[in-house]
């Protein structure tokens, strides 16, 4: 019996591990799926994020640890029986075959007669809203109508699981935006079970029920977007998360959770993730929204703008200390390229973890 027939309450990955000779890609994931939720594994190029999605679709072979429906382990499965849906990031469709051809092949290639084949690649394309283009050919298609076709054809068998590895990686700004929001709708109103692979936190934060954050085949935090985004408990979990300004120093004060750090030629307050005393070296963390321009030059970190761009509400620039320190800001007004301003950092919004 396929896995696809088979009802479920969780999937499990069980001390996955994955080498490719001498190097770990992945090593000892663990991790709990609840039936209907969306996950985001979110990281760097080579983190182990597509290398655990191959895994989970058997198109990998694990070499350590397991995976669990339940409790059937199906890690000894082959790709084609474990009846997961696939969306890859190159769309990956038959050139040669019509929308509803390319739909449709999973199901002939399971033996479903034809008559239930029809009545389900005509519910998926209404699904992914692809009515009046059912007999192109994918040639005939934009990027994302095509990445509409493939995600029909992952989820016209119902899968158990939909796995996305970067499925929008391809298209442009404005249709990632639209695309994200499609995606969203499918997996609401199908209740599918789904795994997305992606390297933008934009991607994972909109997607997600939760994130999953990988480094160096390691998972390094896993929380709904709001934790992740909020409390981050690593700075490469951090960095992420958009804080893009590090400032390296030494914790000079702390009283309770609020600790200052000297950095150079200024300091720094912000909220301590762990346990720095003072003396202890530490790196200060913050997003370039918490950085503005002071109203008194007194008031903030002295430094001098090396670049400014106009975005519409708002202009970002990148400035440097004294000591060469880069600091990304945003503004309300446009100062000098070249300009000695002072920048005030929002103490409640910058971290400081350990260095």
């Amino acid at each position: 019996m396929q896995l696809a027939s088979m009802p479920f309450n969780e999937i499990r990955l069980d001390r996955m591990s994955r080498a490719f000779g001498a190097l770990n890609a992945l090593r000892e994931i663990t991790l709990s799926i609840r039936k209907g939720e969306f996950i985001a594994l979110l990281g760097p190029s080579g983190c182990g994020k597509s290398t655990a999605l191959n895994c989970i679709a058997g198109l990998l072979s694990t070499t350590g640890g397991g995976i669990y429906i339940d409790d059937k382990r199906i890690d000894q499965f082959k790709p084609e029986d474990r009846g997961f849906g696939m969306v890859f990031q190159n769309y990956a469709l038959f050139p040669h075959m019509s929308v509803r051809k390319n739909i449709g092949f999973g199901l002939k290639m399971r033996g479903r007669p034809q008559s239930e084949i029809d009545i389900k690649v005509e519910e998926a394309i209404a699904l992914v809203r692809l009515q009046g283009h059912a007999d192109k050919l994918p040639g005939q298609l934009s990027g994302g109508q095509q990445q509409r076709v493939a995600i029909a054809r992952a989820i016209v068998i119902e899968p158990p699981l939909v796995l996305m590895d970067e499925p929008l990686s391809n298209l442009d700004a404005k249709l990632r935006l639209e695309m994200r929001a499609e995606i969203r709708r499918i997996h609401n109103q199908m209740k599918a079970t789904t795994i997305y692979v992606t390297h933008d936190q934009d991607e994972a934060l909109s997607l997600a029920d939760r994130i999953v954050v990988l480094r160096d085949g390691v998972i390094r935090q896993v929380g709904t977007p709001h934790e992740l985004y909020e409390k981050p408990a690593h700075l490469d979990v951090a960095e992420f998360m958009g804080f893009r300004n590090r400032f390296a120093g030494k914790v000079i004060s702390r009283e309770g959770d609020r600790a200052t750090v000297s950095a150079g030629s200024f300091s720094v307050s912000g909220t301590v993730v762990g346990a720095l005393q003072p003396g202890a070296s530490a790196v200060l963390a913050v997003r370039p929204d918490d950085v503005m321009l002071a109203e008194q030059a007194s008031g903030g970190v002295p430094v001098t703008v090396d670049t400014i761009e106009y975005r519409g509400r708002e202009y970002v620039g990148i400035a440097r200390t004294g000591d060469g320190v880069e600091i990304v800001f945003h503004a309300d007004r446009a100062p000098a390229q070249g300009g000695a301003v002072a920048l005030s950092i929002d103490p409640a919004r910058a971290l400081i973890f350990g260095a």
